[in-house]
C-alpha cells in the first residue's frame, strides 16, 4: 500500500488535514503546537486508491528543543518512507524561515512534494498566499483543513501520483506469514530458526534489517512465504534510532500477510509500542500468534509462564484469540511450536461454515439471550451467511441493524467461537436491515 506522508511546522493544522482526509477524527487536535508528538498512522481506502496516512510531529528546523528535535527525526523518517508528501504551511503566518528550511530538506528527495497553504479562510488570504510560491513551487493547494475547502482537489491531485496498485492475486495453497515486532526483539534471529538457516543476517544491535525480505519454504508439504519486516535502522542524517519508525515497514508487511506473527521481548515485556502494532495486525483482519521470544533469559519457578500469560491477557485484550508460544530463538526452545500454531491458525483463516450450522448457532444464541430491544422493539435476527474468509467474515440480516449494541455482537462472536472454533483468527461481524416479509 502506498504511504502519503503530512509534514510541517508544528500548529499548521497537519493533524486537521489528516482527520479530513481520513473522514474522522482520530489525530489529537489541540490549537498550540506540539500536541501530535509521534506519527499517526491510518488506513485510507474511500478514494479511488488505497494509502496508508502518515500524520507526522511538527518540523521546526531551527529548534534544538529536544521535543522538537525528536519530532523533526519523526518527520524525517516519514518522508524517507513516503511515495507523496503534502508538505503543509500556514497562510495566516505568512512564509517563515523554518518552511524554507523544510522545503531545503524535501528537495533532496525524489519525490513528489504538494506544497499545501493551509488556514485559507477566505479570498483575502487566496491572495496572501501567493508568498509561498519563492519556496520554488509550481504550484500551491490552497485549503483550509477546517472547513474542508479546496480538499477535494488536494485528493484528485494524490490520486493521480499515487502508483496504480495491481490487485494481490490471492493464492489458495500459500500462507504468506510476518514477523513484526519492536527493534532488536529476535525478529531476523527467529527467522533463520524457523528456515534452519541463516537467511537474514542477524545482528544483536537494533535495526539491522532495512526492507522486509521475503522467502519462500515448506512445512509439511504447505507453501509459505516468510516476510521478515524492517526494524528502526539509522538513515541518512537522522542522528536517533526511533523505533516507531518500524510501524511503516510493519504495516507493509502486514499488507501482503495472512499470517502475522507478534514477536514480543521476555525481559522487558509488553510495550505500548507492541499494543501499537499488534492492533494494526487486528484492524487488517490478520490471524495473530503472539511469540514471547528470549524466554531462556527469563528467571522461572512453577508459576512463571502463567504469570506472563495473566499479564498479556490483560494487554492484549483484543487478542484474546490468538495463541501463545514461549520460545528462544538463541538456543532454539521451543521454536518448532511456532509452525504448529501457524499451520492451525492458517487452517482456521481459511475455515468456511455452511449457512443451515451458521443458523442453527444464531437460533440457540437468540433463544439463550434475547436481542435488546431498539426503539420499543425487540431485535428479530433473520439469518447469517458466511461471505469471505481470510478473515471469516459473515452477514447477520436483521430487522434494524444499528440497533445490535456492542456487547451482544460480542456476544454472537464468542458463540461463533464456541461453536467453530476460529483459534487464532479475528472474526468479522457485519449487520443488514432486512424487513420481515409477509
Amino acid at each position: 500500500m502506498s504511504v502519503v506522508a503530512i509534514v510541517g511546522r508544528p500548529n499548521v493544522g497537519k493533524s486537521s488535514l489528516f482527520n479530513r482526509i481520513l473522514g474522522k477524527r482520530k489525530a489529537i487536535v489541540e490549537d498550540f503546537p506540539g500536541v501530535t508528538r509521534d506519527r499517526h498512522y491510518a488506513e485510507v481506502t474511500r478514494f479511488d486508491k488505497a494509502f496508508t496516512l502518515i500524520d507526522t510531529g511538527g518540523f521546526e528546523p531551527v529548534s534544538e528543543e529536544r521535543l522538537l528535535v525528536q519530532m523533526r527525526e519523526q518527520s524525517q523518517l516519514a518522508v524517507e518512507e513516503a511515495d507523496v508528501i503534502l508538505f503543509v504551511m500556514d497562510a495566516r503566518e505568512g512564509l517563515t524561515p523554518s518552511d524554507s528550511e523544510v522545503a531545503a530538506m524535501l528537495r533532496r528527495f525524489p519525490k513528489p512534494v504538494l506544497y499545501v497553504v493551509n488556514k485559507v479562510d477566505g479570498d483575502n488570504l487566496e491572495d496572501a498566499a501567493g508568498e509561498f510560491y519563492a519556496l520554488g513551487a509550481e504550484e500551491l493547494h490552497t485549503i483550509s483543513a477546517e472547513h474542508g475547502r479546496g480538499v477535494p482537489d488536494l485528493i484528485d491531485t494524490i490520486m493521480a501520483l499515487l502508483p496504480e496498485t495491481s490487485a494481490d492475486i490471492e493464492n489458495q495453497d500459500e500462507v504468506r506469514l510476518a514477523v513484526i515486532g519492536r527493534p532488536n526483539v529476535g525478529k531476523s534471529s527467529l527467522v533463520n530458526r524457523i528456515l534452519g538457516y541463516e537467511r537474514v543476517v542477524a545482528n544483536p544491535l537494533a535495526g539491522t534489517t532495512r526492507d522486509s525480505v521475503d522467502t519462500p519454504f515448506l512445512y509439511n508439504n504447505k507453501r509459505y512465504v516468510l516476510i521478515d519486516t524492517a526494524g528502526i535502522r539509522r538513515k541518512g542524517r537522522v542522528s536517533q534510532k526511533l523505533e516507531k519508525f518500524s510501524v511503516i515497514q510493519a504495516l507493509k508487511g502486514m499488507d501482503r500477510a495472512h499470517v502475522v506473527l507478534v514477536v514480543i521481548d521476555a525481559d522487558e515485556g509488553v510495550t505500548d509500542q507492541d499494543m501499537t502494532v499488534a492492533g494494526y495486525a487486528y484492524e487488517k483482519g490478520r490471524a495473530v500468534v503472539l511469540v514471547v521470544n528470549k524466554w531462556d533469559t527469563v528467571e522461572k519457578d512453577n508459576s512463571t509462564m502463567n504469570k506472563y500469560l495473566d499479564k498479556l491477557k490483560v494487554s492484549f485484550k483484543f487478542l484474546a484469540f490468538a495463541p501463545v508460544v514461549f520460545v528462544s530463538a538463541l538456543t532454539g526452545q521451543r521454536v518448532t511450536k511456532i509452525m504448529s500454531e501457524v499451520e492451525k491458525v492458517a487452517a482456521e483463516f481459511n475455515k468456511r461454515i455452511p449457512t443451515p450450522g451458521l443458523n442453527k448457532v444464531l437460533a440457540e444464541a437468540e433463544k439463550t439471550h434475547q436481542p435488546p430491544i431498539y426503539q420499543g422493539k425487540r431485535l428479530k435476527f433473520f439469518y447469517m451467511t458466511q461471505v469471505s474468509v481470510r478473515p471469516p467474515s459473515f452477514v447477520v440480516f436483521v430487522n434494524k441493524a444499528e440497533g445490535v449494541h456492542f456487547s451482544y455482537q460480542r456476544y454472537l462472536v464468542n458463540k461463533l467461537r464456541e461453536a467453530f472454533g476460529f483459534d487464532g483468527v479475528p472474526i468479522r461481524v457485519n449487520y443488514k436491515d432486512r424487513e420481515r416479509r409477509g
